[in-house]
């Protein structure tokens, strides 16, 4: 396997994360871990494959609570647009929590064809930076808006500084808002309820840490979690296995 990591121009780093080409020359199976943000992927060649079955040519996931399995197949090559916490929401008008748990065609929410462009001129061009560039420049011909929700980027902020372990209503209540157009809000530019992204927040900063034996409950305790067996269901669910297993392994990419 073969990754290689790319920055965004600055018209999209407001929005954009990162971009990645991942290259897999003998396939191999993905174990995608639950993640903050919304992932837009465009096959460049090969075979991507689900438990559904094969992925779409273009396709948008969004975030999610639970373990995602992708096959490669060999020769097999995607590219993938990471994006900012509330930044999807400057290229798509739908509501972003709709998305969540899913995964859809691309031409779903954008023209199929101005997607199926796209795609011909990814495969017609010879290298990756140029991909990438292509890629950048169909992100900022589709840009709805210039700025995010700066009130739902501040709750984002304060929920990952506090480990995702913020009170919803103490969230609300500091940033002079009710709790409930504070979620509705949230919700539409995050793609999820404050709660289900202060639950991947949490869980992701336990994997982050990558604790064995004693500290493994101290990690959790510090994540918010005061029982033991509602940490290790939730850690299943999370990353398809008990904690042990997990972190005998390597650390995901």
């Amino acid at each position: 396997m073969n990754i290689e990591r790319y920055l965004p121009t600055d018209a999209l780093r407001p929005f954009v994360k990162t971009m990645m080409i991942v290259e897999s020359e003998d396939g191999m199976d993905s174990r995608v871990l639950p993640d903050t943000s919304l992932v837009l992927a465009f096959r460049l060649r090969g075979r991507l494959e689900q438990t559904e079955g094969q992925l779409p040519a273009s396709s948008i996931s969004g975030l999610r609570k639970s373990l995602r399995l992708i096959g490669y197949a060999r020769d097999t090559a995607v590219l993938l647009v990471n994006f900012r916490e509330g930044g999807a929401g400057a290229f798509f008008r739908e509501p972003l929590h709709d998305l969540f748990g899913a995964n859809i065609p691309l031409d779903c929410l954008i023209s199929r064809s101005r997607v199926e462009e796209v795609e011909e001129c990814l495969t017609a061009l010879p290298t990756n930076r140029r991909k990438i560039a292509l890629v950048e420049r169909f992100l900022i011909s589709e840009m709805k808006m210039r700025e995010s929700d700066l009130l739902v980027l501040d709750a984002v902020r304060r929920i990952q500084a506090g480990g995702g372990s913020l009170r919803i209503r103490e969230l609300a209540s500091a940033l002079h808002i009710s709790q409930d157009p504070l979620e509705k809000r949230f919700r539409r530019a995050v793609g999820a309820s404050p709660k289900q992204f202060s639950s991947i927040v949490r869980l992701r900063g336990v994997i982050e840490a990558r604790p064995s034996g004693r500290g493994l409950s101290e990690a959790a305790h510090a994540a918010g979690y005061f029982d033991q067996s509602h940490f290790i269901k939730d850690f299943k669910t999370f990353t398809g296995q008990s904690p042990q297993v997990f972190f005998e392994g390597p650390p995901p990419w």
